[in-house]
């Protein structure tokens, strides 16, 4: 089922021209992907919901109460690899370096299970190999705008005046900052116009512990005459998403790499569906693995060099939920 990279780009392209459906998605990496005519991909176990379209039925769906355990990597872990991030940010390498770790975790419930339960705006099924239940959006095009959304900062919403301190914090107000500009650049490259729509603005997240809050930002432009023709090698352009790898991206890249010491494959890669007319995506955080029955879920943040490695740390941990219904 596996395609390389650009052979998914030069899909994309050709079923553009035709205007004719797909599902894709593209790894981290930018080395390998998916692509699906929609009413195929249920045929290799792969199934999705994109803000509502979706090829699956929610019947069955069970009820059980949600049990899980968490074993995040030991603290002094976490702080190598923040060290290595942070000594690159005070040297000036990066502006912004995302930072994940793999969680293994124990679940009463199987990928299926967790993909049918799960509320999110963007959900996948790839053949029980992992399952996706994101709310990041990454670029949505429509009637020739092309809009992305970044996703940067999150607190625990029953914390007292959780809302006015995330909106009010210096160091999250940096971090997002530096992600706009940089969403704001990318999107130069591919489109003309490009401004921020919105600001700042809070998302809530319902999960099976508590609720969170989410900070994005809404960034759009105008692409060219014929875009449709080109949606595969736009977004080559745009990838790796820049909310989960940082600025400048090339070298944000390189310090991963050298910190996070695992590969991240499809987690924070990218999925989306055309439907003819328009292109959704998201941003696949929010992602659990299955290996020989063994369950990984995969987080981080944004390191900025104001980041509290303790801090940085509770908010990957926070991140491992699933927002049951």
């Amino acid at each position: 089922m596996l395609l390389p990279a650009e052979n998914v780009f030069n899909l994309m392209n050709d079923y553009g021209t035709c205007h004719k459906p797909f599902l894709f998605g593209i790894d981290f990496e930018v080395k390998n992907g998916f692509f699906f005519e929609p009413q195929t991909a249920e045929e290799d176990g792969v199934l999705f919901s994109i803000n509502g379209i979706s090829n699956f039925s929610t019947t069955g769906i069970s009820g059980k109460p949600v049990i899980l355990s968490k074993a995040p990597v030991a603290i002094h872990l976490y702080e190598k690899a923040f060290d290595i991030v942070h000594r690159n940010l005070r040297a000036g390498n990066s502006y912004l370096t995302n930072l994940t770790f793999p969680t293994p975790i124990d679940l009463n419930a199987s990928l299926p299970e967790i993909f049918a339960r799960s509320t999110a705006r963007y959900k996948l099924l790839f053949d029980k190999e992992f399952v996706v239940f994101s709310p990041e959006i990454f670029v949505q095009i429509n009637n020739g705008r092309i809009s992305s959304f970044p996703m940067k900062g999150t607190i625990d919403a029953s914390l007292p005046g959780a809302e006015d301190t995330i909106l009010n914090d210096a160091k999250e107000t940096a971090e997002h900052n530096t992600i706009v500009d940089l969403i704001r650049n990318d999107l130069s490259m591919v489109a003309r116009d490009v401004q921020v729509d919105r600001f700042r603005y809070i998302d809530k997240i319902v999960t099976h512990e508590k609720t969170l809050l989410q900070v994005s930002s809404e960034i759009s432009g105008t692409l060219p005459d014929g875009y449709h023709s080109e949606l595969g090698s736009i977004l080559k352009k745009l990838l790796p998403a820049g909310s989960v790898s940082g600025a400048p991206k090339a070298k944000t890249l390189q310090i991963i790499r050298e910190a996070e010491n695992y590969s991240r494959g499809f987690y924070t890669g990218v999925f989306g569906y055309y439907n003819g007319l328009t292109l959704d995506s998201g941003v696949m955080i929010r992602f659990i693995s299955n290996h020989n029955g063994k369950l990984t879920f995969c987080s981080g943040g944004g390191i900025t060099i104001n980041s509290n490695p303790e801090a940085e740390y509770n908010e990957l941990i926070d991140k491992v939920y699933v927002p049951f219904i």
